[in-house]
Parts: C-alpha cells; sequence; structure tokens
C-alpha cells in the first residue's frame, strides 16, 4: 500500500520534472551549455505531457488547452510580425520549429503557463475576479525573471534590448480572457504538480538570472 502510495501518477510526475530541471541547470551552469539548451523543447514538451497526465481530460479542458494554444500563438505572430502586442521581438532557434517565425513550443508553454497559473491562483482564493488577477499575476511574475535570460540562452531577444511595459501589459491583456474561460471551465487537476512545476520553472530563472549577474560583475 506505501508502495502504490510513493509511485503514483502525481509523484512520478513530480520527480520527474525535478530531475529534468535540476539536472538542466546544473547543466547549463557547469557543464555543456548548448547541449543543455538544445535539449529546452524536450523539457518542455515533457511539462506539456505531464500537465496532460495530471489533468482530467473532457470536452472542455480539450477546449480550453487547444484556446490557449492558438490565442497564445496567434497573439505571438502578431507580436513578432507586427511589433506589437509586447513590443518588437524575435525568437532565436533554441525553442525548435517555427511557424511565422514563433516556435510552436510557445503556444504550448501558454498553455501550461495558463494551467498552472490557474490552479495556483483557484487553490488561494475563491471569488472568480481574484482569481483571474492572481493567475495573470503569477505569470507576469515568471516572465520578469525569463525575460533577462531569454536572450543569453537564444529562445527570444527584444530590439530595445530588455523587454517594455508593453510587454507586461501584452502578457495580461492576452492572459486575462484565457484565465477567465480558465476559472469558468475549472479544470481538474491533480495537485501539488502545478505547484511544484511553477516553483521550478522560477527557480530556474531565478538561478540563472543570478549566476549571469555574477558575470557581469
Amino acid at each position: 500500500m506505501i508502495q502504490k502510495e510513493v509511485f503514483n501518477k502525481q509523484n512520478i510526475s513530480i520527480a520527474t520534472i525535478w530531475l529534468f530541471h535540476i539536472s538542466g541547470l546544473i547543466g547549463i551552469i557547469y557543464s555543456n551549455s548548448s547541449w543543455f539548451v538544445k535539449a529546452t523543447p524536450l523539457n518542455l514538451a515533457l511539462s506539456f505531457l505531464l500537465v496532460l497526465i495530471n489533468t482530467e481530460i473532457s470536452k472542455k479542458t480539450v477546449f480550453l488547452f487547444i484556446l490557449c494554444f492558438t490565442v497564445g500563438m496567434i497573439a505571438e505572430i502578431i507580436g513578432v510580425n507586427k511589433g506589437f502586442i509586447f513590443g518588437e521581438y524575435s525568437y532565436g532557434n533554441a525553442l525548435g520549429t517555427k511557424v511565422f517565425g514563433v516556435p510552436i513550443l510557445i503556444g504550448i508553454n501558454w498553455c501550461i503557463l495558463v494551467f498552472i497559473t490557474g490552479f495556483i491562483a483557484d487553490t488561494f482564493f475563491h471569488n472568480f475576479w481574484q482569481k483571474i488577477l492572481l493567475g495573470i499575476f503569477l505569470m507576469i511574475s515568471l516572465d520578469l525573471v525569463m525575460e533577462p535570460v531569454a536572450p543569453v540562452l537564444d529562445f527570444w531577444t527584444f530590439k530595445s534590448g530588455l523587454a517594455t511595459f508593453q510587454n507586461y501589459l501584452g502578457w495580461s491583456l492576452v492572459s486575462f480572457p484565457l484565465h477567465f474561460f480558465y476559472q469558468k471551465l475549472s479544470p481538474k487537476i491533480s495537485g501539488p504538480f502545478p505547484f511544484h512545476l511553477f516553483i521550478l520553472q522560477f527557480l530556474f530563472f531565478t538561478i540563472l538570472l543570478i549566476k549571469i549577474n555574477s558575470f557581469d560583475t
């Protein structure tokens, strides 16, 4: 019985993302950084798969995944090719195959972020609008630590060098309807997997940011 409790779907998923994120972090800092950066698509794809595995699949859940992917991709394609919504930026080659200049994995990442931050927000609040606002805040918080690291990893680069206020405003505007539908549809996700994935992503980019800044000093 104890063995079954230890080796359940949720615990295996949590152990897997910890293993991959910590290995990637150590590899980028202390080993062959280019190899580990190139493995980012695998890490993102695995994270998405584990989100799927830990989510109860239904028609509304499938609709929500498709919505997050489609809205995220369209917003990014407009952003990259027209220079508004998020500002003027372009994607590097580290995230794999692109559609109109945007890696397909970016659409998948929008799904991951909305689902894990939506779940966390739903855990902390009962009020519908507070859930939405917290979900958006969590996404922006993660983006704040991602932006300075992204150019170094060849993820994406802003023409101005750094992301401006427009980027974070764009994130808020695009993620608002996605969090609205997330809370309306309220998909069932096995916790605490989303907490672990969010914390790992935040720690991953924060530690890399500290390391990059230490090189500059």
